[in-house]
């Protein structure tokens, strides 16, 4: 809480009022190198595009032609799989970085996007143990899952973006932002 000159109180309402040079701070950018979780995320980002690929590949034959449908239910668990290993992971390396396993301000918004991938590829897992949905209503919600999938690593790929151009310094891009 910080007292203005009135005597009124003030309050901080988010991780997100804290003012932030740059994606990293020197310390942050360290620890982020130092990380071996940095590399895990590396290497797990582009095997789950694949899986996404190759799912999103069966989900759709199966809701053009009507065939398939047990191969795309299992591409989509393998997905799901694939995410929850990553989402753990990134935890992981964000506990490194920030200090925090989730909701760090660099990352606030990807986490909280993060959370409705999370909640629709789960959402697809009840439904397809439970039946509640049929069969091409499943693909459907596995559709939603990873449209906002596509949103999530578009968010991180333009932060992997704001990272290299911020470590490449104002000479290359004096400018700044997006170039």
């Amino acid at each position: 809480m910080d007292s203005t000159p009135t005597g009124l109180v003030q309050t901080r309402s988010s991780p997100l009022d804290a003012p932030r040079r740059g994606l990293y701070t020197p310390a942050e950018r360290a620890r982020r190198d130092a990380s071996r979780w940095t590399l895990v995320q590396g290497v797990l980002a582009p095997i789950q595009f694949l899986v996404f690929l190759v799912s999103l590949g069966l989900i759709a034959r199966f809701l053009v032609t009507g065939e398939g449908q047990a191969a795309a239910a299992v591409s989509v668990v393998v997905k799901t799989l694939t995410l929850y290993t990553i989402m753990i992971t990134g935890c992981l390396w964000e506990k490194d970085v920030f200090g925090v396993y989730l909701f760090a301000p660099a990352f606030y918004w990807e986490d909280m996007v993060s959370m409705a991938v999370l909640a629709l590829h789960t959402a697809y897992l009840v439904a397809l143990a439970t039946d509640a949905l049929g069969a091409r209503e499943q693909m459907l919600l596995a559709l939603a899952a990873y449209l906002t999938y596509v949103v999530n690593a578009g968010q991180f790929l333009l932060k992997l973006r704001a990272a290299r151009l911020e470590a490449a310094g104002p000479a290359r891009h004096p400018r700044g932002g997006f170039a």
